[in-house]
């Protein structure tokens, strides 16, 4: 049983997380809720803030014209009816455009719009520069070795390995 105080915590600092001080997702998930909050902050007014998946879906539909949708939502875990909001959401903002696939037509590709081209741009210089400094207080090599692990668990999460 643990240890109970008289009074109860007025700020953070008198608090112990219990169990969570040493489970690795507690911080994965309050990292990610800052991460996020930060890099929506730089983002804002910009079509892809807020929510998740869109920058992935601006920057593979740039990378890779004619992309499928299923192949998007196996990168970014979502289901079939969330990443078709998604789209319908990116198409409506002048983003990307679909078209029926030449090889199969019940697929789908994605092309990038201009608009979304310009976006995808803008994107990658804010989202590798907030990266760099949302992180400068952990030294170089321990980001890479960080890096090193969690795209390791990633791919195996997303079934790339």
């Amino acid at each position: 049983m643990l240890e109970r105080r008289k009074s109860p915590p007025v700020s953070i600092s008198d608090i112990d997380l219990d169990v969570l001080e040493d489970t690795l997702s507690f911080y994965i998930r309050t990292v990610n809720l800052g991460v996020s909050r930060d890099l929506d902050e730089r983002l804002e007014g910009c079509d892809v803030a807020k929510g998740t998946g869109k920058i992935t879906t601006l920057l593979m539909v740039d990378s890779h014209p004619g992309i499928r949708p299923s192949v998007i939502a196996q990168l970014i875990l979502k289901d079939r009816s969330a990443m078709g909001r998604l789209v319908d959401q990116m198409e409506g903002h002048g983003l990307l455009m679909r078209e029926t696939s030449a090889d199969d037509n019940r697929a789908q590709e994605l092309y990038i719009t201009e608009k979304g081209a310009a976006l995808a741009v803008q994107v990658r210089a804010i989202v590798s520069q907030q990266s760099k400094d949302f992180f400068d207080f952990i030294p170089q090599d321990e980001q890479q070795l960080l890096m090193d692990i969690l795209r390791r668990a990633y791919r195996r999460i997303a079934g790339l390995s």
